[in-house]
């Protein structure tokens, strides 16, 4: 069985108002991972994802990417104990 992985993280930048939140959950599905993604009243983006550690991994890349039109600036993340939530991701309003 492949190890699972839960990641927290909060994205600055350019995030919100770019559709940041629409293509982090599009990454997210079609990497497989469970969770969710909302944007805070400061300006970023938090998030909070869970599935195998690899794609755990490649989405936390991805963050740091961001979506076409987005201009991320940092990403602060930590690893959290894996609740089981990899069925279905979300955006939180």
């Amino acid at each position: 069985m492949t190890p699972l992985k839960r990641i927290h993280a909060i994205v600055h930048g350019q995030v919100q108002g770019v559709f940041f939140r629409d293509y982090t959950q599009r990454r997210a599905r079609h990497l497989g991972l469970g969770g969710w993604v909302r944007n805070l009243p400061d300006q970023t983006v938090e998030t909070v994802f869970e599935g195998e550690a690899d794609k755990v991994e490649a989405m936390l890349a991805w963050l740091h990417e961001g979506s076409p039109h987005s201009r991320v600036s940092a990403v602060d993340a930590v690893e959290e104990e894996p609740i089981g939530e990899n069925e279905g991701f979300f955006v939180l309003y």
